[in-house]
């Protein structure tokens, strides 16, 4: 033994399975070609092949033979392949034996070979109906049970298998001929007297495949992508299967198409399972959904005008002819077909897509979702969260989020495998992207989903920014709240620290100069100035205090006056600070005038100290809001470093919405402020 043998063991392990698929499929081949020889030579019509049931299976073993050979060859571990080309020589067979049953009995055979040829056709096919197929589709797609409480579905079937094969292969009517009804072996004694038996038998074997129904319909919904497109495939070929069935079999056109029609399940079966990625599914099932209903409402149309023109029009309109009946019918559908055709496209695509097809209708869903959550939510997100529920309702997707910084900050159901971003931009700000999961089944979003995706990211995008704003707001408030209480912290503590302790001591050396008043003048006047020095630094404490609060220029002579004499106050040298304003200014904000005197005077105060130039300009004026420009003659240089005092300018602006920029310019420093009225 050379140390090839177990490779070699494994090559031959693996053809195995092939090969023993290829033998079968060689059977069912020649069985149908068997049944093809055996029908002529009987002198057999096609009619009567039809009849006697052998087209048919034929047909079914044919199918089910083609499908499972593929499916065993490159599947052989997926029993369905097998289960298939079980069902494919069952069904040869009873379709090669009847015609051969029939020639033996018309040449006179005996009877042992009619009775084995009559067991033969019999027993075959039951065990294809009763049990191969349905347990095929219980283990479709990929040869496993949904779960393990479906195994007794399984022995369910297998119990119902043998007993429908048993009802019709043990009936002593036998099978017909031309020659009279054969019996097969073996024959049920007492066969009539089991009749309640057969009846419940014919209720379990459709009791399995409702069953079978279900556990497709739970893979369904248990499913993954690749999962559901593999049984839309089967719903598809079920779905074809009615459309030719239905219509053919309403106006006896024959039943040649509609058994070809059978071979459609069990090829769906096979590119399920091979190649479930051949074609987008779910669009070819959307259109042949519409297609049906179209067919079934032209049809229904066609006959309803035609029996009317045959009662009330017959006679005005071509004569009393049938003829003119039909031509009216067919001008009257051919009139209302585009109209119906796209009402009913519509209508399965909005069962099936949603509201991608129609973007007005999807917006006016977002928006009366916003207004909602703007009336009803307490939280800065919840027209956000609100809009992501719209667009996945209006699209039928099952996830859609909205990520930013990296990270998702808002999302509405079950992030799928697959997903699609598509950006939120509000008036050219970048503020976010919305993403979105692919509906189940799908791989990706197509260009309709996009383009749609695209249209509700506008109203999504203005939530976005609203609720940053919104937060903004809130912060801001909570700023205003803290810093309020910090002010009136340290005036409590000013108060208390500073001028709590003078006014005590002015009362106390109050005291002591009125003791001493009488017995020592001069040291009672010694007290006198002493309270008198004390009194005057209280004042000045209380002066800062109201200064740091809203200086009493303000209040006294306003906002331009105030800053003037600010400036005489920075000196009458070198640089000289003049302020220009319009005269006068309109009325002013409390709030506004004391940024912008704050700003104002700082700016010409670290003129004055740090520009090392002649002259500084103020300039005051309304041109959309309060402006201030401060201009200086001095050094230009590099950028400023931001320090304390532009720190504090930029603040104040910040605080009231307004903007600061400072810095060097072309003849010197300037510092330009812009305040909302």
């Amino acid at each position: 033994m050379t140390s090839t043998d177990p490779a070699r063991r494994r090559r031959h392990g693996a053809a195995a399975p092939t090969v023993a698929a290829l033998v079968l499929a060689v059977l069912v081949a020649a069985e149908t070609a068997t049944a093809v020889v055996a029908a002529v030579a009987a002198g057999w019509t096609l009619d009567a092949a039809v009849e006697a049931f052998v087209v048919s299976n034929a047909v079914i073993g044919l199918s089910c033979g083609v499908a499972g050979v593929l499916l065993a060859g490159q599947r052989p571990g997926n029993p369905v392949g097998w289960l298939l080309l079980g069902a494919a020589v069952a069904q040869s067979g009873t379709a090669a034996s009847t015609p051969l049953l029939d020639l033996a009995a018309t040449a006179g055979a005996p009877t042992a070979v009619l009775r084995a040829l009559a067991t033969v056709a019999a027993w075959s096919w039951p065990w294809s109906i009763g049990l191969f197929l349905p347990l095929a589709l219980l283990l479709f797609p990929d040869g496993r049970l949904p779960g393990p409480r479906w195994r007794a579905a399984a022995g369910l079937t297998a119990v119902s298998g043998l007993l429908f094969a048993t009802s019709v292969g043990a009936d002593p009517a036998g099978v017909p001929t031309s020659r009279g009804p054969v019996a097969p072996w073996p024959v049920l004694p007492g066969y009539a007297g089991l009749a309640p038996l057969w009846t419940g038998t014919e209720l379990l074997n459709l009791a399995v495949y409702v069953l079978a129904v279900a556990a497709l319909v739970l893979r369904y919904r248990r499913g993954d992508e690749q999962r559901r497109r593999q049984l839309l495939w089967l719903v598809l070929a079920l779905l074809l299967v009615t459309v030719i069935f239905v219509p053919w079999g309403l106006f006896d056109a024959g039943p040649v198409l509609q058994l070809l029609a059978i071979a459609l399940v069990p090829g769906a079966m096979t590119v399920a399972v091979l190649r479930h990625q051949l074609l987008d599914i779910r669009l070819v099932l959307s259109r042949t959904v519409v297609y049906l209903l179209l067919t079934a409402l032209v049809t229904a149309a066609y006959l309803g005008l035609v029996a009317l023109g045959g009662t009330a029009l017959r006679g005005p309109v071509v004569g009393g002819t049938a003829v003119g009946d039909a031509v009216l019918a067919t001008l009257v559908v051919a009139v209302a077909f585009h109209p119906v055709r796209t009402w009913l496209q519509r209508l399965v695509d909005r069962a099936l897509y949603g509201d991608r097809s129609d973007p007005a209708r999807a917006l006016a869903g977002v928006g009366e979702r916003l207004r909602a959550a703007d009336a009803s939510s307490d939280s800065a997100g919840g027209g956000v969260d609100a809009a992501l529920a719209a667009v996945c309702e209006a699209l039928r997707l099952p996830y859609a989020a909205v990520v930013r910084d990296g990270g998702v900050r808002w999302a509405h159901g079950t992030a799928p495998g697959a997903t699609q971003g598509v950006p939120l931009v509000y008036r050219g700000e970048d503020v976010g992207e919305l993403v979105v999961g692919a509906r189940p089944g799908q791989r990706s979003l197509g260009r309709a989903d996009r383009a749609a995706c695209e249209v509700l990211a506008v109203p999504l995008a203005v939530a976005v920014r609203a609720t940053d704003l919104s937060a903004t707001l809130q912060r801001s408030r909570e700023r205003i709240v803290a810093a309020r209480e910090e002010e009136r912290r340290r005036l409590r503590r000013d108060l208390h620290d500073g001028l709590g302790p003078v006014l005590t001591g002015i009362s106390f050396q109050a005291d002591a100069a009125g003791n001493l008043l009488a017995t020592d003048p001069a040291a009672a006047a010694a007290q006198l100035t002493a309270l008198r020095a004390a009194a005057t630094e209280a004042i000045a404490d209380v002066r800062r205090l109201v200064l740091d609060l809203r200086p009493p220029a303000l209040d006294e002579v306003g906002l331009v006056e105030a800053l003037r004499r600010h400036a005489v106050r920075l000196g009458t040298g070198t640089p000289a600070v003049v302020v220009h304003a319009e005269d006068p200014l309109p009325a002013l904000p409390a709030a506004v005038e004391v940024a912008a005197y704050r700003i104002a005077a700082e700016a010409m105060t670290n003129a004055v100290r740090h520009s090392g130039g002649d002259r500084v300009d103020l300039r005051i004026s309304v041109a959309d809001g309060l402006r201030l420009d401060v201009r200086d003659d001095g050094r230009t240089g590099p950028a400023w470093t931001p320090g304390t005092g532009m720190t504090s300018m930029t603040e104040r602006a910040a605080e009231l919405g307004g903007t600061v920029v400072v810095g060097p310019s072309d003849g010197g420093g300037r510092v330009a402020a812009r305040l909302p009225l």
